[in-house]
């Protein structure tokens, strides 16, 4: 039970990073190649869409909390039992830490290529304004 329950929310993490990857991979592709303009914006997407990927599962997949199903207390009985209403519960947190983890990820590259795109258009701005 507690393996299904493990490779039901791996899944679960992995389908909403795809999900997740789907949906900003076009606003990527298009912020990295106005900022970096150059072949090597592809790479970038793709390193991105692994980051997704990595902190998305991590995120939603928390072995750490699945000990307790696992680990018998002192007098040999479990912790937690995987009821249904546990399985429910596990499944909503897989996909609710998917979620998190790539919305902070996503959050800290908007805000690393917010400055950047700053940074680019001040060197844009700089050559026509001495001209």
């Amino acid at each position: 039970m507690f393996i299904s329950l493990l490779i039901v929310t791996f899944a679960l993490a992995l389908l909403v990073s795809w999900i997740l990857t789907r949906m900003f991979r076009s606003p990527v592709q298009r912020i990295l190649d106005r900022i970096i303009a150059d072949e090597i914006s592809s790479a970038w997407t793709r390193y991105l869409t692994f980051a997704i990927y990595v902190v998305g599962v991590s995120g939603g997949v928390r072995v750490w909390d699945f000990e307790k199903y696992i680990t018998p207390l002192e007098n040999g009985e479990m912790m937690a039992q995987l009821t249904p209403d546990y399985w429910t519960l596990e499944i909503y947190r897989a996909i609710v830490g998917t979620l998190q983890s790539v919305a902070w990820m996503l959050l800290v590259f908007f805000l690393v290529t917010l400055i950047a795109y700053v940074i680019v258009k001040g060197r844009e701005i700089k050559p026509r304004a001495s001209s």
